[in-house]
């Protein structure tokens, strides 16, 4: 079965990002593989605080991993990094 992923607006943000529903969890996504610092950090900051609740996650694609962001976030939301084959870094992001 295919995602249907829906664009949503979050206020301040400049990319992309889109919403959909999987096991019982909604996600968030974007991609800042093509822009350059600070936009990628920026745009994180403003999704994460967007989320509600634990049953929310945000997705983001980034050319490099964004140890800046774990630094400022690390007290209140956890991650989990992938490694693309394209050497572009997956996060996925949820609230402690």
């Amino acid at each position: 079965m295919k995602l249907f992923k829906q664009k949503v607006e979050i206020p301040r943000t400049t990319l992309d990002i889109f919403r959909y529903e999987e096991d019982g969890l909604t996600y968030y996504e974007f991609d800042a593989t093509s822009c350059q610092p600070p936009e990628p950090l920026v745009n994180a900051m403003i999704c994460l605080a967007a989320l509600k609740d634990d049953k929310e996650r945000l997705v983001a694609t980034f050319f490099h991993e964004p140890t800046p962001l774990y630094d400022k976030i690390s007290s209140k939301f956890s991650y989990e990094a992938t490694e693309l084959e394209s050497g572009d870094f997956k996060i996925v992001f949820k609230k402690k």
